[in-house]
């Protein structure tokens, strides 16, 4: 594939931005990362990034859909709709997400991802880099937007299944049900981010999910308990929740949905201020209604997935008053993160690229700018608009306008 060179841009690292940086790539992996013109060989093929940002292909750990497809459709071609829309908006690694289902539409999705990811090309978009076995194990009054009636608890024979083909990276539990401490237990021997999620968990509960394995909670704030929904459920005293858990452990980790409908600045910037950039990831939560017109629409799978609306600015369901999931892309997220929260770009950057990379175990591939890794990189204009993708150093020829 040759040389390829990034020049003129601010080239976004994990720790600082470099104006005029230059980022030098032979065939599919960073040769060299700094200011230096004179490391830019003569034959090699010039990506002018000039008045834009040079940054790491994205990396969204929790999305589901996009394009007018959900990767529940369990089909390649629907996985594949996806991973071109958000490579549009600069995720260069996607992990597919489940939402409640029977067990064989959860089946038909991982053997889709599983069929897309190893006969993958760049046309294809996004890299899969995993599954997140999100659905079914919620429980049932913090279900959301998703089916409500596939919620269950986890028995090992089905949860098993789904680990078969060793796709899954992320595996989430509401920590609170009969049988999560077995699918804990068992998340944390295949080497997943073992999570909680649409979980009313109190800190016992929590506590005792930790100790199995469980280091992180999906999107703070939204479908998980408080210590009002503890006190209710366990008739006794106020507990701690999933929520002071993760503030009062340095080794929890979280994700917020940066769409600028799901949390105001305040709570963006109080989530950073708590966990850091290096215990925060950016994610989307994104349905299939990305990049396509206000409607309705159906989560999860197309034949009995739950309704839901789009206004073009977010997702909500059917009964109008609560959010039904994110309609944007990545790149959307860090200019809202950037812009609203008032936090370091170097820092939005990481969290919506290498944080979550550490968290599944694949920084030394991918996550940011560095020596050794792939070319995965996004170039964005000054108003966070992707102009140009490349995925392993070729591009992707979809991109945003």
């Amino acid at each position: 594939m040759g040389h390829l060179a990034f020049v003129g841009g601010a080239a976004v690292l994990p720790n600082r931005v470099i104006d005029d940086g230059v980022v030098v790539c032979r065939d599919r992996t960073i040769t060299y990362v700094g200011t230096a013109r004179s490391r830019v060989p003569a034959k090699a093929k010039i990506v002018d990034a000039r008045g834009g940002y040079v940054c790491p292909g994205f990396i969204d750990i929790h999305v589901h859909g996009g394009g007018g497809a959900d990767v529940m459709d369990g089909t390649p071609e629907s996985v594949q709709t996806v991973c071109q829309a958000h490579a549009r908006h600069g995720t260069t690694t996607i992990l597919p997400t489940t939402s409640t289902g029977s067990a064989s539409q959860i089946q038909a999705m991982i053997a889709a991802c599983c069929k897309l990811r190893d006969r993958w090309k760049v046309t294809d978009g996004s890299r899969i880099g995993g599954v997140h076995l999100y659905g079914p194990y919620f429980a049932k009054d913090k279900a959301g937007c998703h089916n409500a009636r596939q919620c269950r608890t986890p028995s090992a024979p089905e949860f098993r299944s789904y680990f078969q083909p060793g796709i899954v990276k992320v595996a989430t539990c509401a920590a609170e049900l009969p049988g999560a401490a077995a699918f804990y237990r068992y998340a944390a021997k295949q080497g997943c981010l073992v999570t909680c999620g649409h979980s009313n968990a109190s800190w016992s509960e929590m506590k005792a999910a930790f100790k199995l394995g469980m280091r992180h909670v999906d999107h703070f704030w939204c479908a998980m308990s408080n210590v009002s929904s503890v006190r209710n459920r366990l008739g006794v005293p106020m507990q701690g929740s999933m929520l002071e858990f993760v503030l009062a452990h340095d080794e929890m980790s979280t994700e917020v949905i940066a769409d600028g409908m799901h949390l105001a600045p305040e709570l963006l910037r109080f989530a950073w201020d708590s966990k850091t950039t290096r215990r925060l990831c950016l994610v989307t939560d994104c349905n299939r209604a990305l990049d396509m017109p206000p409607g309705r629409y159906r989560f999860g799978p197309c034949e009995d997935g739950a309704w839901f609306k789009s206004d073009g600015k977010v997702g909500w369901a059917d009964d109008g008053g609560s959010l039904a999931s994110s309609v944007k892309g990545m790149d959307h997220m860090v200019k809202t993160m950037h812009r609203s929260a008032q936090i370091p770009l170097h820092d939005v950057v990481a969290m919506a690229s290498l944080t979550p990379a550490q968290r599944i175990g694949i920084d030394g591939r991918v996550g940011s700018l560095a020596k050794g890794k792939d070319a995965d990189i996004v170039v964005l204009n000054r108003h966070f608009r992707v102009r140009r993708v490349y995925i392993q150093g070729e591009e992707f020829s979809g991109h945003s306008a």
